[in-house]
């Protein structure tokens, strides 16, 4: 947890409030792609992409 506290404090430091929504927006596709890999969904999830 102490990565994120750096992270955080290095975004409010240098300003750099925009990469958060980017952060989040891989955060979330890292986690639909692992969620979906093994599962009967993964077909349909990947021909979106």
């Amino acid at each position: 947890m102490e990565f994120l506290k750096e992270f955080f404090l290095f975004l409010k430091e240098r300003k750099k409030w925009w990469l958060v929504p980017l952060i989040i927006i891989f955060v979330l596709f890292g986690i639909l792609i692992f969620l979906t890999s093994s599962s009967a969904l993964a077909p349909f999830i990947y021909t979106l992409f």
